[in-house]
């Protein structure tokens, strides 16, 4: 089994469409294993995505990322950082997928509903930036 980490973003929040968003996930077949709602300080935000800090973007991620509450997951499947990347379904949702969250949620390129870890690597380094070893069911 593997171990991903999602960030429902603040756009979804905001619009109060967690629970479609989670139904989607479920339906999928990854297991919910650790959730919590936060709101990201600028420091944590900055920190979370310090890979894209010399980028054009960075500073509006930041921003953005910290305009409303976000939910953070771990999700478990098998083959979940793949599985949860190909349902999140493109960056950019003009040309994601139907049936994908993105496709179906999303406002734009920016406000694009979820995160999703790209690597088993970057997964175990996000799920320990956001969660504690007891607050992941076993």
């Amino acid at each position: 089994m593997e171990r991903t980490l999602s960030i429902i973003k603040p756009d979804a929040t905001l619009r109060n469409i967690t629970g479609k968003v989670n139904a989607m996930i479920e339906d999928a077949g990854l297991k919910i294993v650790a959730q919590k709602r936060i709101r990201l300080t600028k420091e944590q935000a900055e920190e979370f995505y310090d890979v894209h800090k010399d980028k054009v973007f960075f500073p509006n991620l930041v921003e953005f990322m910290t305009s409303g509450p976000v939910v953070v997951q771990v999700l478990e499947a098998d083959n979940a950082v793949e599985l949860y990347r190909k349902i999140m379904g493109a960056t950019n949702p003009a040309v994601a997928e139907e049936g994908t969250i993105r496709k179906t949620y999303a406002l734009s390129i920016d406000k694009n509903t979820v995160h999703g870890s790209d690597s088993l690597e970057n997964a175990k380094r996000e799920i320990e930036f956001f969660f504690s070893h007891v607050e992941i069911d076993h």
